[in-house]
């Protein structure tokens, strides 16, 4: 960096700079999915749903729903929720206490289910030790699947809403994949 530089500069140009800004959005790319869709929540600290005014949001009313511009851009409570809905295939599976915070190391038993679900996006819980799995299935109904070691996988398809934080899980790409087959999976092996 030249001697002219700023203290304070991050990068020695301007090309090292674009460079960092698109690593920066590509890592915490969301799928055009979700945000092409009206879906969009706050959320409080406690995950209660909360529309960009403020006021309670419903899981199950979409005018308490917004862009996803919209929820970005409002500073009300703790962050993002997107809402599953039955008006097409998004789903979610909620791993509760399957990664360790410290360290980034993934349960055996949730390995496998990444496995099973294919290239699909999968980010942090909000909590830092669990994980989303998001991708396309025929879910109308959740399911909460309690393993013996008593963690839980849960799956949804509709009639809820999902805390967002945006922190990819590794290099998991921004694309929903047919997780139909891992949640098959799950469900007969209970």
């Amino acid at each position: 960096m030249p001697l002219a530089a700023r203290s304070h500069a991050r990068t020695c140009s301007t090309r090292c700079r674009v460079a960092l800004h698109r690593a920066a959005k590509k890592k915490n790319a969301l799928p055009t999915e979700l945000t092409t869709r009206d879906r969009w929540v706050r959320r409080s600290a406690t995950k209660v749903p909360l529309t960009v005014a403020g006021m309670a949001a419903s899981s199950t009313d979409p005018r308490t729903w917004s862009s996803y511009k919209d929820a970005a851009a409002s500073t009300v409570g703790a962050g993002l929720g997107f809402v599953l809905s039955d008006v097409d295939d998004i789903v979610c599976l909620d791993l509760d206490h399957c990664l360790n915070p410290l360290t980034g190391r993934l349960a055996p038993w949730a390995a496998a289910i990444l496995r099973d679900a294919g290239a699909t996006y999968v980010e942090v819980s909000p909590s830092g030790d669990g994980l989303h799995i998001w991708g396309r299935a025929d879910v109308r109904h959740g399911r909460r699947i309690r393993r013996p070691d008593g963690t839980a996988v849960e799956i949804y398809g509709t009639g809820r809403y999902i805390a967002m934080t945006g922190r990819r899980h590794g290099d998991t790409p921004s694309i929903l994949a047919d997780v139909s087959g891992a949640i098959s999976k799950l469900t007969s092996s209970r």
